[in-house]
């Protein structure tokens, strides 16, 4: 190489200058380099489409150019005060400030300077990064964010979110307000507490079995349960359970409505009724049938709800996407009146059942929650008792559901007046391998002339009633090859139990 080249020398300054000035160039993020009077020395080109100057605009002058007011005006001031004392407040941080472009257009920007220094001076190099998209997701956001906080808090329903180890992450007002408890009761503790026993026991099983095997039995589903208030009472609710997933997080949302409220559903009631009771083409079994009517308290209250909800979200603007679920369980409910009616029916007047084999567990768990609906059950405490792997019984589903049903009924109105309410739901095994199901009140019991003949027909304790169901509870549960029995408790109240001859023996529930 000749003396006259002018070629930068591998490893000499200006090689290095060479390639630091190839950084800046390309840089994305816009680089300012100012001296320590605030002069601008370099202005890269990333810098010239942020702001919208030229670098021989900007080279040369205050660089507070690039800043809005009040921050033009008191960038030298800080300067002065950094080379007096020292004190930093931003060089070596960071920070996110306003830029100005050249057409006075003001941009959130993020800044980081360095000092470097050069003998005895100092310069500043400034990174400058715009971040307005960032800004503007923020915004979006925090308004989607504020938007469901508001959906969550206005709800009728009630809303509780769980992470998936069960331990309560929100508690909307709803709940707070159908639960008795405030979020700071809840939140972080396991939704256990919102169950009465056996779901209190068994939810965190539940739980890591979904995690283990993804096996679902109420996520996307939903169905009727019991659930408990802080008082300890317990009312049916309508569950609804889905999953949700943020990377690798998993929660579960619940929704929750109570279902106790009766409204209107008397009325339609005593219509069925009369029709029923007035076909003069009715046998006499028939007519037996027809007093079972009481029992549909359940279904029609549900249509009744249901009914109630979709007129509140018409009243609220509700778009079809919305009704079309809730006039499904309408008509499903509906469908449940007239099947209980024409399956008792058969099976009085023609001995016609459709007999499957069924766990006794699930039909007792979801015919007491159908129980409490219409009820009026404030104040009762429910215990459930549900033993585990009994056989599975061979048995027409509505009928004995129909039993449990009036057998909860008469014992929730058995205890209206009386100072202690509970109400103990029991399946067992017995001594002679029969499924046992037991429901045991702690109302004032049963006088002896009436425990003698209470299952005859036309007798009832009730003012109300044509004292037929019991009696025909009792020939669903002997037509099925079982007994139906009642009997005082030694500490008060009454215990009916009816059992079932198991239909396999080896079948789990």
């Amino acid at each position: 190489m000749s003396a006259t080249s002018t070629e930068p020398i591998p490893g000499t300054l200006a090689e290095s200058e060479g390639r630091l000035q190839a950084v800046i160039d390309t840089a994305v993020d816009g680089i300012v380099i100012i001296n320590r009077r605030g002069i601008v020395e370099v202005f890269n080109p990333a810098c010239e489409a942020l702001f919208g100057y030229r670098a021989d605009e900007v080279v040369g002058r205050n660089v507070a150019m690039l800043m809005p007011s009040p921050y033009r005006e008191e960038h030298d001031g800080y300067l002065g005060n950094y080379r007096a004392t020292g004190v930093r407040k931003i060089i070596g941080i960071g920070r996110e400030v306003v830029g100005r472009r050249k057409d006075g257009t003001t941009f959130p920007m993020e800044l980081s300077v360095g000092e470097a220094m050069r003998g005895d001076d100092a310069s500043f190099v400034g990174i400058i990064r715009d971040i307005t998209a960032r800004k503007h997701a923020e915004a979006a956001l925090r308004d989607r964010e504020a938007r469901l906080r508001a959906i969550f808090e206005t709800l009728s329903d009630a809303v509780v979110i769980i992470d998936e180890n069960g331990l309560i992450e929100q508690f909307s007002p709803a709940a707070q307000r159908l639960f008795g408890y405030t979020p700071e009761e809840v939140v972080g503790r396991n939704v256990a507490i919102l169950m009465p026993s056996p779901y209190h026991e068994r939810h965190d099983g539940y739980l890591a079995h979904y995690r283990a095997t993804g096996e679902k039995r109420i996520i996307g589903i939903g169905r009727v349960v019991v659930a408990r208030r802080k008082d300890g009472t317990t009312f049916p609710i309508e569950l609804s359970v889905g999953e949700m997933r943020v990377d690798d997080r998993r929660s579960f949302i619940g929704f929750i409505r109570d279902i106790t409220e009766r409204q209107g559903a008397e009325r339609r009631l005593h219509e069925l009724q009369g029709e029923l009771l007035h076909s003069s083409r009715l046998s006499t079994m028939g007519q037996m049938a027809s007093a079972l009517a009481h029992e549909l308290n359940q279904p029609l209250t549900a249509v009744i709800n249901y009914a109630q909800a979709s007129r509140r979200l018409l009243g609220a603007g509700a778009g079809e996407d919305k009704l079309s679920p809730i006039i499904d369980k309408m008509v499903g409910q509906a469908n449940r009146a007239g099947q209980i009616i024409r399956r008792l029916r058969d099976f009085l007047e023609k001995g016609e059942t459709d007999r499957r084999l069924e766990s006794i567990n699930k039909v007792v768990e979801e015919a007491t929650a159908l129980a409490l609906v219409g009820v009026k059950a404030t104040g009762v405490k429910i215990r459930i008792e549900i033993a585990a792997d009994l056989p599975r019984v061979m048995i027409d589903k509505i009928q004995i559901q129909q039993v449990v049903l009036n057998l909860v009924r008469n014992a929730v109105e058995a205890m209206e007046h009386a100072e202690r309410r509970e109400l103990a739901i029991i399946t067992a095994l017995n001594d002679d391998r029969e499924i046992e199901t037991a429901v045991i009140d702690s109302g004032p019991g049963l006088a002896p002339e009436v425990a003698a003949q209470l299952f005859q027909p036309f007798v009832s304790t009730k003012a109300k009633g044509m004292g037929l169901g019991l009696s025909i509870c009792r020939t669903i549960i002997e037509a099925h090859g079982g007994r139906l029995a009642a009997g005082a408790q030694p500490d008060g109240g009454t215990a009916f139990r009816f059992t079932l001859p198991p239909g396999q023996a080896d079948d789990d529930v």
